[in-house]
């Protein structure tokens, strides 16, 4: 395993931490945050979740000497075991209830690009460059749920051509794109993400908690099924103490504490 998980309050920081290889993943780390990002959807104590990586860069993808060359020596359900584990990192990412908020430097390319596409938010800086390379290796840009999720975020064509050619996207035009929500000089990156991610742990959780949800089940739902979804987990939200909190603070003009029940 090579990542540090480093808890502050309410915040959980998650870094990839092999710098002199550009934070490269592993098939243990691919496990490890699959396994880690699962149970985090039991954790009451992580309200907001940033992910970095060590050093200048973010995460250079798969090892090319500990997966890359194994993978070309696999057999067919190996291959697919490999490939359904790593779509289960995206998939309990998704599914953790915490917001996940990316801060992206250096290199950000295959599956690293990949893991800032499936966190919730993104903030970069202009040195950066995001390739999605699996074209560059023979391989379908349909990759860990990149065919569904990049076209939501920048656009169908532009996620096309960004996969179809595996050219590095710079971090000025991922912000023009809307990859990114904002951009920081690289030495306060880690600050703006932290300090977003504070601000998000500060608020409702349960509410929280139910707009991830809300955001990824919405996606293939016809717009009166989405309208109707969203009036119950509204509703629900509603017999929640935190609403009742808002309202009595709003009385008594002063600000809510929000406790995620």
């Amino acid at each position: 395993m090579t990542a540090r998980f480093d808890s502050d309050g309410p915040v959980l920081t998650i870094t990839l931490d092999r710098p002199e290889r550009k934070n490269p993943l592993t098939f243990e780390l691919y496990a490890e945050l699959r396994d880690r990002f699962q149970g985090l959807e039991h954790d009451t104590r992580v309200k907001a979740i940033v992910l970095a990586g060590a050093g200048d860069n973010f995460c250079s993808g798969g090892d090319v000497h500990e997966i890359i060359g194994p993978l070309t020596r696999s057999t067919p359900s190996e291959l697919l075991r490999f490939t359904q584990m790593t779509g289960n990192v995206v998939k309990a990412m998704r599914a953790c209830p915490q917001p996940i908020v990316a801060a992206v430097d250096g290199v950000c390319a295959g599956a690293g690009a990949i893991l800032a596409m499936a966190s919730d938010v993104r903030f970069g800086t202009e040195r950066s460059r995001i390739a999605f390379l699996f074209v560059r290796v023979g391989l379908a840009g349909s990759d860990m749920g990149a065919c569904a999720m990049l076209p939501r975020i920048i656009g169908l064509g532009r996620a096309s051509e960004l996969l179809y050619t595996g050219r590095a996207m710079s971090g000025l035009q991922a912000h023009e794109w809307g990859f990114y929500n904002g951009l920081a000089p690289p030495e306060r990156l880690l600050e703006r993400a932290g300090a977003f991610a504070r601000e998000i742990a500060a608020g409702p959780t349960l509410a929280h908690a139910t707009t991830k949800r809300m955001l990824s089940e919405e996606w293939a739902m016809p717009l009166d099924d989405a309208i109707d979804a969203e009036a119950r987990a509204q509703a629900a939200c509603m017999q929640s103490q935190d609403f009742r909190r808002a309202y009595e603070a709003f009385i008594a003009k002063s600000s809510p504490r929000f406790e995620g029940d």
